[in-house]
């Protein structure tokens, strides 16, 4: 793995956040996804540290960050993510979030559009209402009792070597069992199973993905946005991403071949070439109240009859294989 800078701390509202900062120039925000950390955009910060000033934290209850009982929804996370930069002294970001992470990065532009430039979202929740059945099972009684049986030392090393052995099988379905382990293998501690049940409850049921931008999708009428994913995703199905041709129609939207849940990491030299031409094709979105008052009060009727039902609308996949 590509080393990454030291990690930093702050303490915002009595709680400690770790985060990783790197490189000068425009502000990039990377946000993980549930269950994991920082260091799963180790394979591109650098990279990208060569041309932006990058910013990468620990949300509330991962990684080394504290994992106190608090508010775990996507608002509060998008507040959290707001007052890490005002600390930081960063006005404006391109915010970039990964699975659970797009739909923070989602809810920090409709909050705080004055702040930012663009979304990218990879992998993203929040298109639709398929997730994994591995993501419904959290949701249900007796999980957080259950991990902490199958997270006992012996238990768990067996487990995590199992799937990274599948993983190495190079079979395309098996390929994100390793980022898999990595999120199981955290689970031993029961502050971090704590908080992870009550992120996803908060936005998964027994059913699916119970929260969507399919709602307020119009407001991104008035910012960049660019939809990266793995053809090969078993967490979030890719078929998701077409679901932006009707919901988001100026939005650009890359499919990148031979990669699941982690294109970022399956193909770091590809994903950062794409953010790169996303950035220098766009201009940063500028923020007029008028505007979003404009959009604010014909938006939803000028929205499909789907999405104004909460429901992501289905469309032919519109993508372009991301060139090597």
């Amino acid at each position: 793995m590509t080393a990454l800078p030291e990690l930093e701390f702050v303490e915002i509202h009595g709680h400690k956040r770790a985060f990783v900062r790197a490189g000068t120039g425009p502000a990039l925000l990377l946000l993980h996804g549930l269950g994991c950390d920082h260091t799963t955009w180790a394979p591109v910060v650098e990279l990208l540290a060569k041309r932006y000033t990058v910013i990468v934290p620990d949300l509330l209850g991962h990684g080394r960050s504290d994992k106190p009982r608090a508010d775990y929804s996507v608002g509060g996370y998008a507040n959290g993510m707001r007052d890490l930069l005002t600390v930081l002294g960063i006005e404006t970001v391109t915010v970039v979030g990964h699975s659970f992470g797009g739909g923070v990065a989602m809810q920090f532009a409709y909050q705080f559009p004055e702040r930012t430039d663009r979304i990218v979202l990879v992998a993203s929740g929040g298109l639709g209402p398929e997730v994994s059945p591995a993501l419904r099972a959290i949701t249900t009684p007796g999980f957080h009792q259950l991990m902490g049986v199958l997270t006992l030392p012996g238990v768990r090393h067996v487990g995590t070597a199992a799937m990274r052995a599948l993983a190495a099988t190079g079979q395309r379905s098996l390929r994100d069992l390793r980022e898999v382990a990595a999120i199981y293998d955290s689970f031993k501690d029961p502050h971090a199973r704590a908080a992870i049940r009550h992120v996803v409850r908060a936005v998964i049921d027994w059913q699916g993905q119970i929260v969507s931008m399919a709602d307020r999708a119009y407001l991104t009428d008035a910012m960049p946005i660019c939809v990266v994913w793995g053809r090969n995703d078993q967490v979030i199905p890719v078929r998701h991403a077409s679901n932006v041709a009707v919901l988001a129609p100026t939005a650009q939207v890359q499919v990148i071949p031979n990669a699941g849940h982690f294109p970022h990491k399956d193909h770091p030299q590809r994903f950062v070439k794409i953010l790169n031409q996303f950035i220098r094709s766009t201009e940063p979105a500028t923020y007029s109240r008028e505007r979003w008052r404009e959009l604010l009060a014909t938006g939803a009727r000028i929205m499909p009859l789907e999405a104004q039902a909460g429901e992501a609308p289905v469309a032919p996949l519109r993508v372009v294989d991301a060139g090597a």
